[in-house]
């Protein structure tokens, strides 16, 4: 971490810029360590917090922000602190956060062996162009179980930084392959997400199967709708724009899907 003399001799919007990079680190401890955070964490952000108060080149909105910071009591009210100055000062130098910059809250490195499955849950993603979705979608089906993602060749590489970073892990976590629509033959349970479906509080979701999630632009291609064939379901939406961004829209149903196979296998009274 920068000495606090050092940070005193950048230039002010520099001075804030690197100061918003190190309370990232400071706030990755903070959550790691709550009660104890190791190397005298809490300390150099409090005085971090007073050199950014006392800034009076600073917008009123980061010398308020850092004004919390200095009368937060240790644990969860400091950490809050900390990102509520993070944030004030990366908006101050115009710094819009991706979700990908955004810290993880489970801190430490996920155990694969952790992780509880649904046995025959898969998805398959059809062209999905984006890496921030590819990495969402990554993320939500490791949240639900799904046992495998397949991905057709034009889908955005989950390696890609904005994947990974959106995926928050999650990549490693789950078993993905590439495959073209044709693998999917003689697959059973195979349903889609596309409009003009089954809604899906009504749709008798498989106990085994793969959706077939379409692109952000253009949904299911024929291929998929020939493999799906009346097993399609779909969100109701009530709004002007009647849509929802793709990796939503994939939380959503796994959510249902989940959900439903909960109900189904629940041990009878």
């Amino acid at each position: 971490m920068i000495p606090i003399d050092k940070l005193a001799k950048l230039a002010p919007r520099h001075r804030m810029r690197k100061a918003a990079l190190v309370l990232g680190e400071l706030e990755r401890g903070l959550m790691a360590f709550p009660e104890a955070p190791p190397g005298g964490i809490e300390a150099y952000a409090r005085e971090l917090g007073a050199a950014m108060a006392a800034l009076s080149e600073a917008p009123r909105e980061v010398r308020a922000a850092a004004r919390g910071l200095l009368g937060a009591e240790a644990g969860e009210a400091l950490v809050r602190a900390v990102d509520a100055l993070r944030h004030a000062l990366l908006a101050a130098t115009g710094q819009a956060p991706a979700d990908w910059d955004l810290l993880d809250p489970a801190t430490g490195k996920p155990d694969p062996r952790m992780r509880q499955v649904l046995p025959g849950i898969r998805a398959y993603l059809e062209d999905i162009r984006s890496p921030f979705n590819v990495g969402a979608m990554f993320r939500t089906a490791d949240a639900f179980g799904v046992e495998e993602l397949l991905l057709s060749p034009a889908c955005a590489d989950p390696g890609h930084p904005r994947a990974s970073r959106s995926a928050m892990g999650s990549v490693a976590l789950l078993p993905w392959r590439r495959a073209g629509p044709e693998a999917l033959e003689g697959e059973v349970g195979i349903f889609g997400l596309e409009l003009g479906g089954t809604p899906i509080d009504e749709y008798s979701f498989p106990g085994k199967g793969i959706v077939i999630v379409g692109s952000e632009e253009l949904g299911l291609s024929p291929e998929a709708r020939r493999l799906c064939g009346p097993n399609t379901v779909s969100i109701p939406m009530s709004g002007a724009k009647a849509s929802l961004n793709v990796s939503v829209a994939f939380g959503i149903l796994m959510h249902a899907w989940s959900a439903a196979l909960r109900a189904l296998r629940a041990p009878r009274a």
